[in-house]
């Protein structure tokens, strides 16, 4: 079918209690997928098959009209929600909660997954939850031990559908499609629609509507998006100034393989900055712990792979960072996706060498949309710019009449000098080294295999040529800029 532009969630259907919750969490317009699904969810008796990108509310499309037509004064499982990750499964359960924590008498929710305590789902299951969420392994375990019924499913959810195929879970979505009752709807979204997908459309779904949002179609416009053309061996040491430059940085970085984000986090952890790693090797329950402690912002730079991210949703996210060029455009766009979240502002920053620009100038033509070429600062304007935070901290604390229980201890320190050196003496106790500008090393474009027709040549905003300026590095064009860069 083709996608109506709503303007409003008051013209889907949704009940006040609904919109109510909507409104509460910050929403105002339904995204393209939303405004597609959810009335066909609501009126239509179809199946139905979503297409679209990671960070485009497909959650929100089955979750609201669920918990609108399911029957919650009925101890029964009316719905059952497969997803690939047991990050995923948890981050489903959750959104669909957020939505009826208002609401008297709402469907109940269990999440079920592998590595949790068999035990307690199983006694959250015999309590006949509405709906159940989970993992596909763990789900058809519960249903064949008898713990799950699954006599009265009226809906049968495929979350994120293609990977679970690419996770080997076909024998399990299959097994457990066919012991749902025959006049269940299903819903099926994937990112894409490869043969096997489309083999299972062609066996076990009926008569269906296809809601389909195109990648360029998702780009959210809260997100500035830009890229920097560098060397492989001058990547971390960009990475690090884009972090320094910016107070608030909290990010994911995106790596091509594992020892790649282990190597990029231990070297942002050895410059004092508050990072982890998250990959495929690492143990579940580590796994949680780090996950924990980066959606509680402990940690503000989670390094990971593409798979390991999975199911990782964190509305504050401002930065998301492309160490390496993805593989495809459609790659690109869940990653990018996953920052500019609930309306605020996000930045999508990538690294090509001077071979890959072409590439990413592909992914902008298929995606629709201008990805600026990136300036980083001068040395002296990243120490400024610290300077400058540090004031604005500081002159917060004073303003605020902040409590720090400090006080006793600045009156001694205060005998020991005036306070022009006591000052001094605790910014050089604490800063010294990361207000020196000669920490920073010299960066130059990569321009091996950059094409002389590429669109911008290398264009900048006030060229910097540092007292290195006959660096061995001459090559290349110098990859500062004295001015301000883009926020």
């Amino acid at each position: 079918m083709t996608e109506k532009t709503v303007l409003k969630f008051t013209d889907l259907g949704l009940s006040s209690e609904l919109l109510k919750a909507v409104e509460k969490k910050g929403f105002t317009e339904p995204s393209l997928v939303q405004a597609g699904i959810i009335p066909l969810l609501l009126n239509g008796e179809k199946d139905i098959i979503g297409q679209s990108q990671t960070g485009t509310g497909k959650t929100a499309s089955f979750a609201l009209p669920l918990l609108q037509k399911l029957d919650n004064f009925e101890k029964k499982t009316q719905a059952i929600i497969l997803a690939p990750t047991r990050e995923l499964a948890i981050q489903v359960a959750k959104e669909i909660e957020s939505f009826s924590v208002d609401i008297e008498n709402s469907p109940t929710v269990a999440v079920v997954y592998g590595g949790n305590h068999m035990r307690e789902e199983i006694k959250v299951l015999n309590n006949f939850p509405n709906i159940v969420v989970g993992t596909p392994g763990r789900m058809q375990h519960h249903i064949r031990n008898g713990n799950l019924k699954l006599d009265d499913v009226k809906y049968f959810v495929l979350d994120e559908a293609d990977e679970m195929l690419n996770f080997g879970f076909r024998d399990e979505i299959v097994d457990i499609l066919n012991m749902t009752p025959s006049q269940r709807r299903v819903l099926l979204f994937s990112a894409t629609m490869p043969q096997a997908i489309m083999n299972i459309v062609k066996n076990y779904m009926k008569e269906y509507d296809m809601v389909k949002v195109k990648a360029e179609e998702t780009t959210n416009k809260n997100i500035s998006q830009e890229y920097y053309v560098l060397r492989d061996t001058d990547k971390f040491e960009a990475l690090r100034q884009i972090i320094e430059s910016n107070e608030k940085f909290y990010a994911i970085v995106f790596c091509r393989t594992k020892l790649q984000t282990d190597i990029v986090a231990r070297n942002l952890i050895n410059k004092r900055l508050n990072a982890e790693a998250l990959h495929g090797d690492i143990d579940q329950e580590k796994r949680e712990k780090i996950l924990g402690r980066f959606r509680k912002g402990e940690t503000t730079i989670l390094v990971a792979t593409d798979v390991a991210a999975r199911g990782i949703d964190v509305i504050d996210l401002n930065f998301v960072i492309n160490y390496n060029l993805p593989e495809n455009h459609e790659i690109y766009t869940h990653r990018v996706g996953r920052t500019g979240r609930a309306g605020k502002m996000g930045h999508a920053i990538t690294f090509v060498n001077g071979s890959e620009v072409n590439s990413l100038k592909f992914f902008e033509k298929k995606l629709g949309v201008e990805i600026e070429k990136g300036i980083l600062l001068a040395p002296e304007a990243i120490v400024e710019k610290k300077k400058q935070h540090l004031i604005s901290r500081i002159t917060n604390i004073i303003n605020n009449k902040d409590e720090t229980g400090l006080e006793d201890l600045a009156n001694l320190l205060l005998k020991e000098g005036t306070p022009e050196e006591v000052i001094n003496a605790l910014l050089y106790d604490f800063y010294k080294f990361s207000l020196n500008s000669e920490q920073y090393g010299v960066i130059v474009e990569d321009r091996v295999g950059f094409s002389n027709n590429s669109r911008g040549n290398f264009r900048g905003r006030g060229g910097y040529r540092g007292k290195n300026n006959n660096s061995r590095r001459s090559s290349g064009k110098r990859y500062f800029s004295s001015g301000n860069s883009r926020r």
